[in-house]
């Protein structure tokens, strides 16, 4: 067994002299680095990207991200997001490969390699059996001139100036530029293939984001004193300063038994300013949207906001079979002032 003075002489040796403005400069120094690296690589996003999201989408097969060491797990992370926002994916370890898991691997499928330098010998020597298969090789690199890069199909830079890491060996500024460019292809997917709120909850069905997306509306909507209502012969100027009380951009329009009749928003009033000139003489009636879009209490959230992204409307009147008026809805209790937090 160790003793405690032999134990002590192993111990990484510590530098006493940092206090905590050091340790609070070295990390900003270290995020100064790893921005920097990322930002550089929009100086060398081109036409390749554009290829690269072409590649992809005109594949029948699955993306199959392979690497070492970071860029493995580096890769992990890409597969997790591909896959999760419609595109295909799985990881494939490059020793593995070598052992019988390149069988895994079919011609229509596009791999996906990783390496800073470019020169990783455990992806270089899978490279002819890829070729052999038939499949299409795509490359994240810092070494355009590199092994990889000459025998893919397309290469992607990644390179950055310098790591954060003093020593320049463990990979922190590459690692994060290579992450940074694989959610900037994946979000170049999610925009082609017009990926909505719905498919990402038919994929996360057990998920936060998929529990809460399914959430009744009824159990978000605002209720009572909170829903603004007037009534349609109220004039603009006191319709203004209620929208202007109630803080929602909106109300809702009724008549004596709550049915709803119509919606005034910021954006009719600026449309009768524009038409008018003047608002003194008008009423609500007179500028309402007639009959708008609803959703029933029963709907789920994923629901309302699709119609709301749809129809580029921020409320929703709730209401029931007899389009009377149950609660309202905002876009900001879903989105990040309410209960839906989206952190993805």
């Amino acid at each position: 067994m160790m003793d405690t003075q032999t134990a002590h002489k192993q111990r990484p040796r510590c530098d006493a002299t940092l206090n905590r403005k050091d340790l609070i400069r070295i990390a900003k120094d270290v995020l100064r680095i790893e921005a920097e690296g990322v930002l550089t690589l929009m100086e060398h996003v081109d036409e390749s990207f554009a290829l690269a999201v072409e590649m992809i989408l005109e594949s029948k097969g699955r993306v199959i991200v392979t690497g070492v060491g970071k860029s493995g797990i580096v890769g992990r992370k890409i597969v997790a997001t591909l896959s999760s926002t419609g595109t295909p994916a799985l990881f494939l370890h490059p020793v593995e490969a070598m052992h019988g898991d390149l069988g895994m691997v079919r011609p229509e499928d596009i791999v996906l390699a990783l390496s800073n330098s470019g020169e990783t010998d455990e992806i270089n020597f899978i490279l002819p059996s890829l070729r052999s298969l038939g499949t299409r090789i795509l490359a994240f690199t810092g070494n355009l001139q590199s092994t990889l890069a000459t025998h893919s199909d397309l290469a992607i830079y990644t390179g950055v100036p310098r790591e954060a890491c003093p020593l320049g060996l463990a990979p922190t500024a590459s690692s994060t530029a290579m992450l940074a460019m694989g959610d900037a292809l994946a979000v170049a997917l999610i925009k082609v293939r017009d990926f909505k709120a719905r498919d990402f909850r038919r994929f996360h069905p057990g998920g936060q984001l998929g529990q809460q997306l399914q959430a009744k509306v009824s159990e978000l909507m605002r209720r009572g004193e909170a829903v603004p209502v007037v009534a349609p012969d109220l004039s603009l100027v006191e319709a203004i300063r209620y929208i202007s009380q109630k803080g929602l951009g909106a109300t809702l329009v009724a008549d004596a038994s709550e049915t709803l009749l119509g919606i005034l928003t910021d954006g009719d009033l600026r449309r009768a300013i524009e038409r008018w000139g003047t608002l003194d003489d008008r009423s609500v009636a007179d500028v309402m949207t007639r009959s708008p879009r609803t959703i029933p209490p029963h709907k789920k959230v994923g629901e309302a906001i699709e119609i709301m992204e749809k129809h580029l409307v921020t409320v929703l009147p709730v209401t029931d079979a007899r389009n009377r008026i149950l609660g309202i809805l905002h876009l900001h209790d879903l989105l990040g002032m309410g209960r839906i937090r989206f952190a993805i």
